[in-house]
């Protein structure tokens, strides 16, 4: 059976994310070629998480995706769309390459056995995005470590939040095997309404090194010489910490653990403040550094 993608996608937008994409901050000359990327990344995404599609009709979906994005179809728009923003910004397909080795992932790989395996998916599911948009930008791929750090930490957050709606209606799992077994909780308990003691030890522990991720990533911010950007960048790792230090007070499988928009809104206001201010410390820093004779 074949399927149209668009016919399939979930209706989710970019506005409907958890961080920022290409918002109004971003200058409006990279806007569009941030959201054709997004575009393409989300019906990749719908078609991965599909709840009826079979494994072989998701990979052979995603597999037409590539050949669109490699210019050898030109059957499906969005990846039309993202080539023809690679090809007039002289952009390597890999970024999206590496989202859709990602998505296949999701199709045939249910579990995770430690940190690092968890690591290993993020290198392909979270740390391309922020790359592509650096490279947007011409940014430095010196800023690379700590925009992977971020990222890796983003994709976490989002695992440890729809960390029941995944078991549930996928049966995917993202919580390491390792760290279940250490504080004493099985995967079984994900699927609860309010998560045991064990599960709970086990979530916050992973809550917390994800904040050693994110504070990986505290010098992303003012190395990214697009000032733009680097708001972003702050406004992005502000929210991430505000929902960090929530995953660490509440329960996922039966709280909020969620942002609303007036919350958004405020913590993004603290994000431009503490990104502006980093920057001006950074700038005085090198001003004053002593020059070698």
């Amino acid at each position: 059976m074949t399927h149209d993608p668009a016919a399939l996608r979930s209706g989710k937008g970019h506005q409907d994310e958890n961080f920022p994409v290409a918002s109004r901050l971003i200058h409006p000359r990279h806007r569009g070629a941030i959201l054709a990327f997004y575009e393409f990344v989300r019906i990749a995404d719908d078609i991965a998480d599909h709840a009826t599609l079979s494994e072989r009709e998701k990979l052979t979906m995603l597999d037409g995706l590539e050949a669109g994005l490699l210019g050898k179809s030109d059957e499906q728009r969005e990846a039309v769309a993202l080539q023809t923003v690679l090809r007039e910004r002289n952009l390597t397909p890999r970024h999206a390459q590496d989202l859709l080795t990602a998505f296949r992932m999701d199709v045939t790989k249910l579990r995770y056995r430690d940190w690092d395996d968890l690591m290993g998916y993020c290198s392909y599911s979270a740390m391309p995005v922020g790359r592509y948009v650096l490279d947007v930008h011409g940014e430095d791929r010196s800023t690379w470590p700590a925009n992977d750090a971020l990222c890796a930490a983003l994709q976490v957050i989002n695992h440890l939040q729809d960390c029941k709606k995944d078991y549930q209606s996928l049966n995917r799992v993202y919580v390491p095997e390792d760290a279940l077994a250490a504080a004493g909780a099985t995967v079984e308990d994900i699927g609860r309404e309010a998560a045991p003691p064990a599960l709970r030890r086990c979530l916050v522990a992973l809550a917390e090194r994800t904040g050693k991720l994110l504070d990986a990533s505290a010098a992303f911010s003012p190395r990214i010489k697009d000032f733009r950007l680097a708001m972003e960048v702050a406004v992005i790792q502000s929210l991430a910490r505000r929902l960090v230090a929530l995953l660490k007070r509440r329960d996922p499988l039966s709280e909020r653990v969620h942002l609303g928009k007036g919350a958004v809104a405020g913590v993004g206001l603290v994000g431009i403040i503490a990104g502006t201010a980093g920057r001006f410390s950074r700038a005085f820093s090198g001003s004053h550094a002593p020059r070698n004779a």
